[in-house]
């Protein structure tokens, strides 16, 4: 099976271009972040006839997170259990799947901003409840997926600029700690399972030609659980719908699993 997960910035915008997506690439799960619309005007309509179940957190103007997949979904939650927050930033299911029940947990995570701002303090706050989180997730869900855009750049590979951009936002060593820490839960990251070419990036900035000189980042991560570990097939970057007119400045990741 496959799973997908791309921040499309504005589902309004953008959903022509992931109905093609899903036409060429039919995965089994696409976990969406950034839908900026209510759920009062998510599209499930739209996906019904695609052949997906829709499950959605939306929030007017801002954020906003949905799993699409292609048998339907159970136990859903939304947002961090009892970390209060006003904004739409996860979406967790658990699927029926080949080899045993799936857990996913699909998140829109905190930008941050800048080190030192108050938004940055938020991130730290959302950060450390969400690994609580996942560590219980885990113990009751052992096949875990853990993917979205987490706005953590994890090592100096996964940028295009690592000495400019050491210390700011999405590179600092408290938010690489953090990914690190998710990792220690039990986690691997899937894209670093497989041998990937260098200077490979999920996101480029709009402007300064970033997408054609290539100066990205890599964001958007897929983590799984060591019970899906060793069923992880492949792990790639399609960087194709980036080439879109009016694309979104995210790259869809897909992983396979033969399980």
């Amino acid at each position: 099976m496959q799973i997908a997960t791309w921040n499309i910035n504005s589902l309004t915008v953008r959903l022509p271009q992931v109905l093609a997506w899903l036409q060429v690439n039919p995965v089994d799960v696409l976990a969406l972040q950034e839908l900026k619309l209510g759920d009062d005007r998510f599209p499930h309509d739209a996906f019904g006839p695609a052949g997906y179940h829709s499950s959605c957190f939306g929030q007017k103007t801002y954020n906003g997170v949905a799993l699409l997949t292609r048998a339907p979904v159970r136990e859903v939650v939304r947002n961090i259990p009892g970390f209060e927050d006003p904004q739409a930033r996860t979406i967790a299911a658990t699927l029926d799947a080949p080899g045993g029940q799936l857990r996913l947990i699909n998140g829109y995570f905190v930008n941050g901003q800048a080190p030192g701002s108050d938004k940055f303090a938020y991130k730290m706050r959302w950060l450390a409840a969400l690994h609580q989180w996942v560590k219980e997730e885990l113990a009751r869900h052992p096949r875990l997926v853990l993917l979205g855009d987490f706005n953590i750049v994890p090592d100096d590979r996964d940028t295009w600029d690592p000495v400019g951009l050491a210390g700011t936002i999405l590179h600092t060593p408290e938010e690489r700690a953090h990914f690190q820490a998710l990792l220690a839960l039990g986690l691997s990251d899937s894209f670093r399972l497989f041998e990937q070419a260098p200077q490979t990036f999920s996101w480029w900035d709009y402007r300064m030609l970033g997408f054609q000189k290539n100066r990205g980042m890599r964001i958007d991560h897929i983590l799984v659980s060591e019970a899906l570990k060793d069923h992880a097939r492949a792990c790639e970057v399609d960087r194709s719908p980036r080439k879109n007119r009016q694309p979104s400045d995210h790259a869809p990741v897909v992983l396979t699993l033969d399980a």
